[in-house]
C-alpha cells in the first residue's frame, strides 16, 4: 500500500472567455449601434420580422423565446446579460436608452454580438 502526499493543491484550467471581470467591462461592443450593415442576413431579419429576432436573441442567452413579451424590460435584462456575459462596457441605463430610442438597431447589435462571441 503506498501514500500519495499531495503537497499542492490541483488547479483547474483558466478560461479567459469565463472569467468574471470588473463592473466597467473590459472592452466594446464588437459593431456599432448603427453598424446594421455589417451583418446583411440579421439586419434583413431585423427589419422584416422584428419579433422573431427578438426571440432568437432571447433564446440565444438562455432565456425563453417569450421573455421579452411576457416580462416588462425583457430586452434591457437581455442586452445587460450580453454586456455582462462578454465583458462589454457600459451600463444598465445605456442599454435602456439604446433600446428605447433606437430598438431596432439594438436588437441587431445585439444579435450580431451574439454572432460575433460564438453564442449558438
Amino acid at each position: 500500500m503506498t501514500t500519495t502526499v499531495v503537497i499542492q493543491q490541483p488547479t483547474g484550467t483558466t478560461n479567459k472567455a469565463l472569467m468574471v471581470t470588473g463592473i466597467e467591462g473590459h472592452r466594446n461592443w464588437s459593431t456599432g449601434l448603427l453598424d446594421c450593415f455589417d451583418d446583411f442576413s440579421s439586419c434583413l431579419m431585423g427589419f422584416f420580422c422584428l419579433p422573431c429576432t427578438v426571440c432568437t436573441v432571447a433564446s440565444r442567452t438562455g432565456e425563453c423565446c417569450c421573455m421579452p413579451y411576457c416580462v416588462p424590460g425583457g430586452t434591457v435584462v437581455m442586452r445587460t446579460r450580453i454586456r455582462t456575459i462578454g465583458g462589454i462596457q457600459g451600463s444598465a441605463c445605456g442599454d435602456c436608452v439604446a433600446l428605447s430610442f433606437c430598438g431596432a438597431c439594438a436588437i441587431c447589435q445585439m444579435q450580431r454580438e451574439l454572432n460575433n462571441m460564438g453564442v449558438p
